[in-house]
């Protein structure tokens, strides 16, 4: 395997020595003897022996030679080399021998596993072996994590729990010396300046703190704050059963010439009931829980000094208010926890008694984190520039939700979530309705909501609008203050890569930090990986970002971190995304090929329909990776015609002679007809070549092994993994386009039946190593099984080839990079 360490730092050895004395592997001076000094850092780490024989029993079980335990070699005379020390360390970080290295040349396994390299020709002083024992600390292990946390889960540093009162860092990070086991957990309510179930009364909001018990004692604890709707329970039964259906047929739409100005979203300005009047201070809280649904970054972060917070927001169990769906009040029930650890705004110990209570134990300063919904709550706080928000690690998050539930004016599903739409999602986060007697005084309220949503989110049309513009993020962008870490799958066809693509160009000329990492998943957690330090740079980071560390976070860690989807567990760095300097390349579409743009084409048709016999169409909405294989199968199905095959075009390059890297949208534009007076497009852009590609889903490799503590949760490790077999392609970008919104997602045009139009686009941005000997696959079809409606209505498409084109840009990259 390959280690990709991106959060390790250089420090000089003085420092390096003052660190190890501030752990305890150094007490007051080094051993004269580097063997003897080598020897009494091995006795520290071996955490379960007590006892000499012990120790020497442990030391029998590694080698420190080809033909020489380790405990005959500190029993002989022989010096210490750097085989000798390399060889050690190799089996300390449980690499394993003729998988990961050789015992005969140990020191040639550093460079291919990417262990630090020590810049010493021989260990000559302890000076040396601390030197070397400290990269050994801060290298991370074959089963992801360093070697410092991986000593940190036997217990190394249970002794500083009884003296902590403040947090301690080594290699720029915060250690795990706060006990986990003695986290204060304590529930306050949260008023935020909104009345959104019209109660008259500001609406309260349950925050579920955990934070150290040292900030009993006056110690101030940074936070981690996680607003996730779904932290008080879902509905998934009210969900499923107000899903839509979306087996109906595409329709016209009502011609019209709207601007920008038309479907500008209005300030958010209600009237509000006054603050409530407080009557009484407390210090602590007369509300507790056992436990929350965490996350397990934050779980990692408890014991290092930080406090987390969770809170699931308006209209969710406990808390007031009613649930709308990337509104407005949404993103400023997410605020109001930070106004309040920030010590900007009031939260009460209950809902009735108006006893107020502070955030005293807080230094102020708020990090976000969380995937998915948690990471698009993120994301719209950092909007609002709320001051006290210092960072968001934002993972697989929106930023629009137009993109997620809409696409090119059509009606566009998350993958695997047909029918789900804005009030779907809101009736599945009112956890309110789980507490009947709370749920009797608003559900009424509430299905208003539902009604309202529905009718707004408008899944007639597809088309944007103010409703959906007030759910954009992205118009508020510019306010940004905080440092972003973005996170997302270049694979996440449900949070598709678009929503961060957009954020990622609308930040880039803004005054912060902000750094993206663009993993082969789908819509995952990465923290738990083997391949690379995710945790650790989060610990860099944070540990810069709300504990004021010096350790020159922003310029270690890379702007642009990039997974490969061809060779295994291997992650490079780039200087940007989308980069303006990449190279363009135009393609013609002809029969069956893409040509290139410059050399002359003939003036050819194509066809395709998108109808299907009714048990065809039946079979496939049941069986969606039998039509995906279907669409991209140039074969014969092994029961006969592919069903497929005059439903869609397929469009192949010749042969790649050198590897590409695809940076960003590919933009296609096609001049196209239909029967109908309307009509709607699919494409999919795709890699054509026999490989052992990627698991589309990462594998477990070691269950309940990562905690970053003592006796405390658990996380499985897990990587990507190559396919045993080899498959023919796979499906790199899509996108999708109503005919009728040709000019942009709210203009509505007049579509006359078998005239032919340009319709241009631009897929899903993507990053993506396209191998030498395969092909750039484009297919062109309507009806998309996994996203669009399904109306299996007879359309027939004609392209005119000759003047239907692809481009895509391609980053400078060098091929046989490392």
């Amino acid at each position: 395997m390959k280690n990709n360490q991106f959060g390790r730092i250089d420090v000089d050895q003085d420092e390096e020595i003052t660190e190890l004395k501030a752990i305890h592997f150094i007490d007051q001076d080094l051993i004269a003897d580097p063997k003897a000094q080598f020897e009494d850092f091995l006795r520290r780490s071996f955490l379960i022996s007590n006892q000499e024989s012990t120790f020497q029993q442990k030391l029998g079980n590694l080698l420190a030679t080809p033909n020489q335990t380790a405990a005959d070699f500190f029993a002989s005379a022989e010096p210490l080399t750097l085989d000798i020390f390399y060889l050690i360390a190799l089996q300390l970080l449980q690499f394993e021998s003729g998988i990961d290295f050789s015992v005969i040349d140990p020191q040639a396994a550093t460079a291919k596993i990417n262990l630090p390299r020590l810049a010493l020709d021989a260990l000559e002083t302890s000076a040396d072996v601390a030197h070397a024992w400290y990269s050994i600390l801060t290298a991370h292990t074959k089963n992801g994590e360093t070697y410092l946390d991986h000593l940190t889960q036997q217990g190394y540093f249970t002794p500083f729990y009884a003296t902590t009162t403040a947090p301690l860092f080594f290699n720029g990070k915060a250690q795990a010396v706060f006990d986990p086991h003695q986290i204060i957990r304590e529930v306050v309510y949260v008023e935020a300046p909104l009345d959104t179930d019209h109660d008259g009364k500001r609406d309260l909001l349950k925050a579920e703190i955990l934070r150290p018990a040292q900030t009993e004692q006056g110690y101030k604890a940074p936070v981690l704050y996680t607003a996730s709707p779904y932290n008080q329970g879902t509905n998934d039964h009210w969900g499923e059963q107000v899903t839509h259906n979306v087996d109906v047929p595409l329709t016209e739409k009502t011609v019209n010439h709207l601007t920008r100005e038309d479907v500008t979203a209005k300030p958010y300005d209600p009237e509000l009931p006054p603050e409530r009047q407080v009557k009484g201070q407390a210090e602590h809280a007369c509300e507790h829980f056992a436990r929350e649904q965490p996350y397990t970054l934050n779980n990692y972060f408890l014991t290092r000094g930080f406090a987390v917070v969770y809170a699931a927001g308006i209209g969710t169990r406990d808390s007031e208010g009613l649930r709308d769906t990337g509104s407005v009040a949404e993103t400023i029930s997410t605020t109001a926890i930070i106004e309040w650890l920030a010590g900007n705004r009031r939260a009460f110990t209950n809902k009735t008694d108006n006893i107020e209570i502070k955030a005293n134990w807080s230094n102020h300063k708020i990090a976000m984190t969380g995937r998915s919904y948690l990471g698009t709550l993120a994301t719209a706080a950092a909007t609002t520039g709320v001051e006290g928000l210092e960072t968001i690690i934002s993972e697989a998050a929106i930023s629009s939700w137009y993109d997620y539930y809409r696409d090119g004016g059509l009606v566009a599903a998350p993958d695997t979530f047909q029918g789900e739409d804005m009030d779907v999602l809101a009736a599945e986060v009112f956890s309110r309705q789980k507490d009947l007697g709370d749920a009797l005084k608003v559900r009424s309220k509430f299905d208003q909501v539902l009604n309202r949503i529905n009718h707004d989110q408008d899944r007639q049309s597809g088309n944007y609008s103010r409703y959906w513009d007030s759910r954009n993020y992205l118009n508020q962008a510019k306010n940004i203050k905080a440092d972003l870490i973005l996170v997302h799958g270049l694979n996440d066809w449900n949070v598709k890569p678009r929503n961060v693509a957009n954020l990622w160009n609308a930040v880039r000329d803004l005054p912060i930090n902000k750094k993206i990492i663009l993993h082969q998943g789908q819509h995952i957690y990465i923290n738990n990986f083997r391949s690379i330090d995710f945790t650790d740079m989060m610990n860099l980071w944070l540990s810069y970002k709300l504990f004021g560390v010096e350790n020159n976070a922003p310029e270690v860690l890379p702007n642009v971190i990039i997974q490969d989807n061809v060779e295994p567990e291997t992650w490079h760095t780039y200087p940007d995304w989308q980069d303006a300097d990449d190279e363009v390349r135009e393609f013609t579409l002809q029969a069956k090929t893409l040509v290139d743009a410059a050399l002359p084409t003939k003036n050819e048709a194509a066809s395709f329909k998108d109808v299907l016999d009714p048990e065809v169409f039946e079979m496939y909405k049941n069986n969606l990776t039998q039509w995906h294989t279907d669409l991209l199968n140039t074969e014969h199905a092994t029961n006969g015609k592919n069903q497929m095959r005059d439903n869609r075009l397929i469009f192949k390059s010749a042969q790649l002679d050198h590897d590409w890297y695809i940076d960003g949208a590919a933009e296609v534009k096609v001049n196209v007809a239909v029967n109908k007076p309307f009509g709607m497009l699919s494409f999919q852009l795709v890699d054509f070549g026999d490989a052992r590609r990627l698991n589309v889903t990462p594998s477990l490799i070691q269950p309940r092994s990562l905690s970053g503590s003592y006796d405390w949760r658990t996380d499985d490790l897990r990587e990507f993994t190559q396919q045993k077999s080899v498959t023919p392609w796979k499906m790199i970008s899509k996108g999708h386009i109503n005919l009728q919104n040709r000019t942009n997602n709210y203009r509505v045009d007049k579509v006359v039946p078998n005239q032919f139009y340009d319709v241009t686009l631009q897929l899903q941005p993507t990053f993506y190593h396209l191998p030498a000997g395969h092909q750039l696959g484009l297919v062109i079809y309507a009806t998309d099984f996994e996203t669009t409606i399904r109306g299996n209505q007879d359309l027939q498409y004609s392209l005119q080839l000759n003047q239907s084109h692809l481009k895509v840009r391609l980053a400078n990259v060098i091929s046989d990079r490392s």
